[in-house]
């Protein structure tokens, strides 16, 4: 089957902005509730590409553990909800293939979770919007996230010659996710105020970034950085039973929330 192209998902970008703008009417006027049905758990990398690696953990291990745990409470506590994962072990799925999963399953909801990397001084959670708005600032994250991209075959001819590495392959993500980016950042912005409050984690905020998972997914999305692994002190908090209990739980309740707001309406 032909991968879909570049243009065309532009194309049906736009035809989606315009079928949601379409779909805003007057409150009396509603003729249908918008529900959170199906959610997409996304536990990041995998099989060969290990991700971010720790003193003595790695990104792969860490983010499936926390992923799984998230589905389990979406599970457990909101049973009309179904919950959809990526990977429940270490495989590799493709970057595309992760957002072609929540796409065809036509989930409502795209939850990627990962762990970060940088000086080793460096510490905190950071959620991901779909944007470019903090991409000067923030450009080697996403060389990191998106140069997955390079460990699947055929990867030129799939993405159409993108480049992870070249800041001018990012300027046509400028139009896409517009659609979803107001509901994408009410949930980036539970889940930061739930780390910070609730679990007293350092929050360095919600961001935008030209992530290809997010670019990819037709629906709210988010990527979820729960800590440093490049950071000793954060790196045991990350591997801990309590502390991936802790970051879980906080996922979850910021989904439940989400549900909650989106359905009030």
């Amino acid at each position: 089957m032909k991968r879909t192209s570049i243009k065309n998902v532009i194309i049906i970008s736009f035809l989606t902005c315009f079928a949601l703008l379409s779909a805003f009417v007057p409150a009396g006027e509603k003729t249908r509730e918008f529900k959170l049905r199906r959610v997409v758990i996304d536990a990041g990398h995998g099989g060969k590409d290990s991700g971010t690696l720790g003193g003595r953990s790695m990104e792969k291990d860490v983010a499936l553990s926390i992923a799984l745990q998230v589905g389990n409470y979406i599970e457990k506590y909101i049973p009309d909800v179904e919950v959809i994962y990526t990977r429940k072990t270490d495989v590799f799925i493709e970057l595309e293939e992760r957002a072609n999963i929540a796409n065809r399953n036509k989930a409502d909801l795209f939850v990627s979770i990962h762990c970060n990397a940088g000086p080793s001084a460096a510490y905190g959670t950071e959620t991901y919007v779909m944007g470019s708005y903090d991409l000067k600032r923030n450009f080697e994250i996403v060389k990191r996230e998106n140069s997955v991209i390079l460990m699947e075959d055929g990867y030129k001819e799939n993405y159409e010659g993108f480049d992870p590495k070249s800041p001018e392959s990012y300027m046509m993500f400028n139009l896409m996710q517009k659609a979803y980016f107001a509901s994408s950042l009410s949930l980036a912005q539970k889940i930061e105020n739930d780390f910070k409050n609730k679990l007293n984690r350092r929050s360095r905020g919600v961001k935008q970034l030209p992530l290809m998972v997010l670019w990819r997914s037709s629906m709210a999305s988010v990527l979820v950085e729960t800590g440093f692994l490049s950071n000793s002190n954060e790196e045991r908090y990350l591997n801990s039973e309590n502390g991936q209990a802790y970051l879980a739980s906080a996922i979850y309740r910021s989904i439940k929330a989400y549900k909650e707001e989106i359905e009030a309406y």
